[in-house]
């Protein structure tokens, strides 16, 4: 019996441990947030005072284009425009 699953393709948002915001692109979202805390993750979060990082949002495409174009828009922002996206999407930073 062949299933027809659709795959998932997420944009992530991690909050690290020095206060610094990543965005990500990944199939599997708790896999990659262990990763990251495991320090093996992208060159940015294998700094140690990055480190743990929180998962403070996600949003879920049925295309990896769109997940990467939503990755690319979001890490060529200004610190100050990323808060207001997160927060215009119900996620407070502090």
């Amino acid at each position: 019996m062949e299933t027809n699953k659709i795959r998932q393709y997420f944009f992530y948002v991690l909050l690290c441990a020095d206060g610094t915001l990543y965005g990500g692109f990944t199939v599997d979202l708790r896999a990659r947030v262990a990763t990251h805390n495991a320090g093996k993750g992208a060159k940015y979060t294998r700094v140690k005072k990055r480190r743990p990082v929180k998962l403070i949002y996600s949003e879920s495409f049925d295309n990896k284009h769109a997940a990467l174009s939503a990755e690319y828009h979001f890490k060529h922002q200004l610190r100050e425009n990323k808060l207001e996206f997160l927060n215009a999407h119900g996620v407070q930073v502090h």
